[in-house]
């Protein structure tokens, strides 16, 4: 028990942000510069990195969307991406007017100028081989194209590259990124900042879960008017799969749990076995919830400026890259970090904050994206049975 616990990546941020503070406040300068080497270091690295990931993920995910069940999988794509969405837009306006409140601008510069206080012993530049909208665009381009054959030799080399950024993500860069955050926190409590962001940092996780269970109730009150079910009964029948989520941080993990208590539900097996797996792929409303909040708390934090434009881009694009999320604990925010970036102007330090905020909120935001799954699959079957597709 204590060696799971332990190994959990959640665990090991929280770990980490706790010895960047006492390390930041308490040790000499000199050794805080160790740690803000390997800041810029790992920092080139996963920009180096972002491109590679946007195309060994995206590519292979839109392309085996080519293998559903014809209007089923239109049908089901359509609805959870409509989640999705709805998901994102609603957080943005919620979040945009909420978190101003409690978030001084002027609370904590940005990490870019602590880095610059707290300079490295030496840096190494590592460009990467295309940039994020290009190979955003490569990758759209490429899956899209694979969607409609079946095997083929690129199709097949799509895959063993997915396999190797799959590698990448879980032997290096998910394994480094406690390393990572520890760096950024040692910069942050070395500046001064360290109580300020704590403090709004808990603000905004409190925020975001209350977020969380009013979009599950809403998802199912929308399902419960279309299918006549009592929308309470449902979302409580689903939760022995939002706790399972919560426990194993992987909507794949947790699949054969949510496919029962959607047949509890009502749903008949064969929408079940298509949707559920499906939906653990396509369907992130809880991650982008995070993902569009956290992104509103950053910028208003380091006194950035966006609207409304900015971020109806950014959500509809992170709809679909999400798809790309990998089921592996942290796997969504690593999908989304290209966007971040491209997109809203996120630089490495502040994708490592981003990253922080993320994981510490991951299991809520799965078990979100399963249970939200159940509430798809109701109004799928109910579309299956009256024909209409």
């Amino acid at each position: 028990m204590f060696k799971k616990i332990i190994s959990n990546l959640l665990f090991k941020v929280f770990v980490a942000i706790f010895l960047g503070i006492v390390f930041g406040l308490y040790l000499p300068e000199s050794v805080n510069r160790v740690f803000n080497t390997f800041n810029h270091f790992f920092g080139e690295f996963l920009g180096f990195a972002i491109p590679l990931i946007i195309l060994g993920l995206i590519m292979p995910a839109i392309g085996d969307l080519g293998k559903g069940a014809g209007k089923l999988l239109v049908i089901t794509a359509a609805i959870a991406y409509g989640s999705t969405l709805f998901s994102g837009f609603s957080t943005y306006f919620i979040a945009s007017g909420i978190f101003p409140s409690f978030i001084d601008p002027q609370a904590a510069t940005t990490v870019e100028e602590s880095a610059r206080e707290l300079s490295p012993y030496f840096s190494i530049s590592i460009p990467p081989v295309l940039d994020v909208m290009s190979a955003l665009v490569l990758a759209f381009l490429i899956g899209l194209g694979l969607a409609p054959l079946g095997e083929s030799t690129l199709k097949n080399v799509t895959s063993d590259f997915q396999k190797i950024i799959m590698m990448l993500i879980e032997k290096v860069i998910i394994p480094l990124l406690p390393l990572y955050i520890l760096s950024i926190f040692s910069a942050i409590a070395f500046k001064g900042q360290v109580a300020s962001v704590l403090g709004v940092f808990v603000k905004i996780i409190g925020v975001i879960f209350v977020m969380h269970i009013l979009l599950m109730l809403i998802q199912y009150i929308i399902a419960g008017a279309i299918t006549k079910k009592n929308p309470i009964k449902a979302l409580l029948n689903m939760a022995p799969a939002y706790f399972t989520a919560l426990g194993t941080q992987s909507s794949a993990a947790t699949i054969p749990l949510t496919l029962k208590q959607a047949e509890i539900n009502g749903v008949s097996p064969k929408v079940a076995n298509f949707v559920i797996p499906l939906g653990a792929t396509i369907h992130l409303a809880g991650s982008t919830m995070k993902i569009v909040a956290c992104a509103v708390a950053l910028m208003l934090m380091q006194g950035m400026d966006f609207n409304f434009g900015m971020f109806a881009g950014f959500v509809m694009m992170l709809g679909i890259a999400m798809v790309a999320a990998p089921g592996v604990p942290g796997g969504a925010i690593m999908a989304a970090v290209g966007i971040l970036q491209s997109m809203l102007g996120f630089d490495a330090e502040a994708q490592a904050l981003m990253i922080a905020l993320y994981i510490a909120m991951d299991s809520f935001g799965t078990a979100a994206n399963i249970t939200g799954d159940g509430a798809i699959a109701l109004i799928v079957d109910k579309i299956v049975k009256k024909g209409d597709f």
